[in-house]
């Protein structure tokens, strides 16, 4: 289901390219006009953190990297994504959390395995809003109570998720970021000073134990980039399910704002910092900018 957003997300951009470039005019439309002041903003921001020069090569990922990931966070808020999908039955989520219950030698709790009511069930299930009291229950209370004639019980598996509420997809963007970050490094640097951050027996043992603390930092980055933006975004998706159950539509206006700023500003992060990574690691130690 991620698959299918990171797709559509892809799709999305390339067709807004294609329109906003295809009849360039030196008075720009209202399409090219936004797109043109988007990428001149980044453009100088990128130019005043790590000159002109290097600016020119860092840019494009960083920008495919802010887009990739703004239209990817927005595009998880979209009424489709988490609410519709198929229903998986009661009976193989208890079945799942008894496996599990067993692997770990314990006595399974029903009322810690959470459901939910569905009066239809189908191949296109829809979350309701609104109805936390109603549409919330557990195995152990299906259990005691039962449900009414023609009520169902289960998980809904949604067939949308927004691609970066899967761990795989940040840990990509994050290596391929941190693996462009030291590419730059070397070509802009050689490979001897590059290399020489992370092995140096020059400056003797603390020279050593220095490298080795900035190798270290170097695989703490791709970890905080992965963790970050998963972590806000799942959470975001997270939060948004929780107050669909228990406010009516309207009430989930300002949820939804504030996802669309979360989403900004996770993107705006996430590619600033890949920049002046690459920044950092295009400059010597020995250039006296430390």
């Amino acid at each position: 289901n991620t698959m299918v957003a990171t797709w559509a997300t892809v799709i999305f951009l390339a067709l807004i390219s294609y329109i906003s470039t295809r009849r360039i005019q030196e008075v720009p439309g209202r399409l090219q006009g936004l797109v043109e002041t988007i990428l001149e903003f980044f453009l100088n921001l990128a130019e005043n953190v790590a000159g002109k020069e290097k600016a020119r090569k860092f840019f494009p990922l960083t920008m495919t990297i802010f887009l990739f990931v703004v239209t990817a966070n927005w595009m998880g808020i979209l009424p489709l994504f988490g609410t519709v999908g198929w229903v998986e039955p009661a009976e193989q989520i208890i079945h799942h959390a008894e496996d599990k219950a067993k692997a770990e030698g314990v006595h399974l709790d029903l009322s810690s395995v959470h459901l939910q009511v569905f009066d239809k069930v189908g191949p296109l299930s829809v979350q309701p809003l609104g109805s936390v009291a109603s549409d919330i229950t557990n195995a152990k209370e299906m259990e005691v109570v039962g449900l009414a004639n023609g009520q169902k019980a289960g998980l809904l598996v949604p067939y949308l998720r927004s691609a970066n509420t899967d761990i795989n997809m940040t840990l990509g963007i994050a290596i391929i970021a941190m693996v462009m970050v030291h590419w730059w490094g070397l070509r802009i640097l050689g490979v001897p000073k590059h290399i020489g951050k992370f092995i140096n027996f020059k400056e003797g043992v603390i020279g050593l134990f220095v490298g080795v603390l900035e190798a270290v930092s170097e695989v703490a980055r791709i970890i905080a980039f992965t963790f970050r933006l998963f972590g806000n975004i799942f959470a975001g998706e997270v939060l948004l399910i929780a107050m669909a159950f228990l406010l009516p539509l309207i009430g989930l206006v300002p949820f939804l704002g504030l996802e669309l700023f979360v989403g900004l500003i996770q993107a705006f992060i996430f590619s600033m910092l890949t920049l002046v990574f690459a920044a950092t690691a295009t400059v010597s130690h020995g250039d006296g900018d430390h």
